[in-house]
């Protein structure tokens, strides 16, 4: 989907359709027509009446979230048909003042995978113009949000790709490609690197596979960078369970475990090409957790890089192993850390408590959650707090170990992985993290929204956010 800006009279720009947004009917020129339809300017419900050439779509209210719903609701529609150009007027609307909403919600909207279809659809050459008055007013926004939405569905592609052609060595192979894209620095290492470095939990996790673990360090280095930001993801390209093996069903769509760090390397590529002013490093643990011979086991007791020792309870509690890993790796390299944040598909218990939408964010800053939670929510995703507290702390102490890798009792597990992992934090650097859980939205098992069934892209759009918003 093409995205173009015109200033020229609306009536005399040639389209073969037109997009109007209402949210109420009476503001229509075909309000008869529509309500012999019985169309309802609500909940983005579109309409196309071809007679007219035009495409009604509804919208609730002028948040981000709505537009965006409502414009990738008309593109879809836009996509049905054979037309190849449509035009949508902002030149006499307040929709103007939501140009990133309309931009990301038609590029993340007209998003397809289809590279595991035998009878693949024609690519149509479609065509999105708005037309404004000022062209000036809304090039930056224009510019950012097609990186953005482009980062997003880098990130998408990644998560869809199946784990038998995307295992940790093209992960690391890809990251390099965008990294080259970018003109940023990517380095890879594999498991001699992590036994040398006393990596034995990520190490650990990755045994049984015939596919080597790696560890990826992306780094992107501006001239006079005001703050020092780590991204740590992690990126389980397929997790079986391991010897606690998953039940059959949900194994299924386990290739979405490495959302986490398929959405690090995404930001990456778009921080630097939205040249953003901040050092900003990338670490990602590409493994593969797997059944076999070799495979490690509950009961095992594992050394993590800063020494603590980790009673394996559940081969199934694999990320927070491998984060434990890439959180030290990050803090032990890189000096002077402003903000660490870490990303991951890491429990079944966020969904469950938050629903699957909604991506569960921890730390120890009630100031920095919120904070992360607010540009979460403008940039379009949906986002909560979940506090630690000091009794779901005790649920994760060993008789045998430091800790734990899960807790004593079924209730908060989204919150005691979170403990789990603030075990591997710094003291200095306590209340510079934060961990974002997106079990929930980085997947869709139906669609919802503007996204499509398959990887979302979660966790993309509020970290460029956030990472914007630093200057203000």
């Amino acid at each position: 989907m093409k995205i173009s800006i015109n200033t020229k009279n609306y009536k005399k720009i040639k389209a073969d359709l037109e997009i109007i947004l209402i949210n109420e009917i009476e503001e229509t020129q075909d309000k008869e027509l529509l309500e012999s339809l019985d169309f309802k300017a609500v909940d983005e419900a579109s309409i196309l009446l071809p007679e007219s050439k035009k495409i009604y779509v509804g919208y609730e209210d002028d948040t981000y979230d709505s537009i965006a719903i409502a414009i990738a609701t008309a593109v879809k529609k836009l996509q049905s048909t054979k037309y190849k150009t449509a035009k949508v007027d902002l030149t006499k609307s307040n929709l103007i003042e939501n140009t990133k909403g309309l931009i990301e919600g038609a590029l993340l909207g007209a998003y397809t995978f289809d590279r595991y279809k035998s009878e693949k659809k024609e690519k149509k050459k479609q065509e999105l113009i708005f037309v404004v008055d000022d062209e000036n007013a809304i090039e930056e926004v224009l510019n950012d949000s097609k990186v953005i939405a482009k980062a997003v569905n880098k990130a998408r592609d990644m998560v869809n790709s199946t784990p038998q052609d995307f295992y940790p060595m093209v992960m690391a192979d890809l990251a390099k490609e965008l990294a080259d894209d970018a003109d940023i620095d990517c380095k890879v290492y594999g498991e001699s690197f992590l036994e040398k470095n006393h990596m034995n939990a990520m190490l650990s996790v990755g045994r049984a596979s015939v596919h080597e673990s790696q560890l990826i360090h992306l780094s992107y280095k501006p001239k006079n960078a005001k703050k020092k930001i780590v991204l740590v993801g992690k990126g389980l390209t397929y997790d079986s369970g391991g010897l606690s093996l998953k039940p059959a069903d949900f194994m299924v769509t386990m290739k979405l475990d490495k959302a986490g760090g398929c959405a690090v390397i995404a930001t990456l590529w778009a921080v630097a090409k939205l040249g953003l002013p901040y050092e900003v490093h990338g670490i990602v643990g590409a493994v593969e957790n797997m059944v076999g011979g070799d495979a490690y086991k509950p009961d095992d007791v594992l050394v993590a890089k800063n020494g603590k020792t980790i009673e394996v309870r559940n081969t199934d509690a694999e990320g927070r192993l491998v984060l434990a890993d890439c959180l030290c790796y990050a803090q032990d390299e890189i000096e002077d850390i402003d903000y660490i944040f870490d990303y991951a598909t890491l429990t079944g218990a966020c969904v469950v408590g938050v629903g699957e939408y909604t991506t569960g964010i921890m730390g120890n800053s009630d100031i920095l959650k919120r904070n992360a939670v607010l540009s979460a929510l403008k940039s379009g995703e949906y986002a909560t707090t979940l506090d630690f507290n000091r009794y779901l702390r005790k649920t994760i102490k060993s008789e045998v170990a430091d800790i734990c890798n899960i807790a004593n009792t079924r209730y908060g597990g989204a919150i005691t992985a979170g403990i789990f992992l603030d075990n591997f934090i710094c003291e200095e650097n306590k209340d510079k993290w934060i961990h974002f859980d997106i079990a929930g939205p980085a997947y869709a098992q139906k669609a919802w929204g503007y996204n499509p069934y398959g990887g979302s892209g979660a966790g993309v759009r509020m970290t460029i956010e956030f990472l914007k918003s630093l200057d203000k």
